[in-house]
């Protein structure tokens, strides 16, 4: 089986950032993001051994949704400088594993992964996995792509498939974009339609579909027609049809896109050509990271570095 791991690197980050104390070198360099980031990344070499590895990464630049939607995002809390320090040396150590770096002005990180995977399931790949901190990829879980995120802090971890995906939503994957356009989502400030949450956006995507036959029918039902269905009230409907330019806002805003502008190939992210394992060693220990030296694959103690060479 040929795997190839995509990694949300920008969701990770921000994860290890915010379920770690301070951790700091004895030069007093905050590193509990980058240790972290750098956990997790072993804990998935380890586990699945993957063929082909990328990670994937935010531009400070404004994307295509802000230019959609003026408040997309505006709502999240600026991260502290002291995470964005760390993301630069998060790509070191990705370099040192001679894992690819993908990012592109305009897009974020999901539609660089959606472009990837997409082009990459048809390019001989048998299996892609998405590394993330959340749950937005969701909606390209499918037959050969799946999810592998954290439930709690960053050891408790869960892969979704297409049957863990469709249980926890209780919804067909292709109609996650339609229940964020109804729902919203509040961590992007994505609006939705207002009074509309879970289990009402659930319900009405279990009986229409769509937001488009959502809509298609509504606006032509009249008051008796409405009665007819039980999760159907007049003020519900009212709802729909005065949030219905946000609904279908919204799931564009939601949809990942998958024909991003961006140069690679297969060859590109070929991860079993190996990595220079003492240059990770010298990062490792120029970070205090001792304890991670012995989860390298291909570690042999015998030859750890000694740390007096390295500072």
């Amino acid at each position: 089986m040929r795997r190839l791991i995509l990694i949300d690197a920008n969701a990770l980050i921000h994860r290890a950032f915010h379920a770690l104390p301070s951790l700091t070198t004895r030069k007093g360099e905050l590193t509990n993001a980058i240790y972290g980031f750098s956990s997790i990344l072993l804990k998935v070499i380890n586990e699945l051994n993957p063929d082909y590895m990328a990670a994937a990464y935010d531009l400070p630049a404004p994307t295509f949704r802000h230019k959609e939607y003026e408040d997309y995002k505006a709502t999240r809390p600026k991260a502290p400088d002291e995470l964005y320090e760390q993301i630069p040396k998060t790509k070191e150590i990705l370099r040192a594993f001679n894992i690819s770096i993908l990012e592109k002005q305009g897009f974020e990180a999901d539609d660089i992964i959606g472009t990837v995977a997409k082009k990459m399931t048809k390019n001989r790949i048998d299996e892609i996995i998405i590394l993330t901190g959340d749950l937005d990829t969701l909606q390209l879980v499918d037959n050969k792509i799946k999810v592998y995120t954290l439930k709690k802090g960053l050891s408790d971890s869960i892969i979704y498939g297409e049957k863990e995906t469709k249980e926890r939503y209780r919804l067909k994957i292709k109609q996650l974009v339609d229940y964020k356009g109804l729902r919203g989502d509040a961590s992007d400030n994505i609006p939705g339609v207002k009074g509309v949450g879970d289990k009402t956006a659930t319900s009405l995507l279990r009986e229409f579909g769509t937001i488009e036959n959502l809509y298609k029918n509504i606006e032509k039902m009249t008051d008796k027609q409405i009665e007819k269905y039980p999760l159907l009230t007049k003020k519900l409907v009212e709802k729909l049809k005065k949030d219905k330019k946000m609904a279908f806002l919204s799931k564009k805003l939601a949809t990942i896109r998958k024909n991003v502008p961006l140069k690679f190939n297969l060859k590109d992210l070929d991860w079993q050509r190996g990595f220079n394992i003492n240059e990770v060693k010298q990062i490792f220990v120029r970070f205090n990271f001792h304890t991670l030296l012995k989860r390298l694959p291909g570690y042999k103690p015998e030859v750890e570095l000694k740390q007096s060479n390295l500072f």
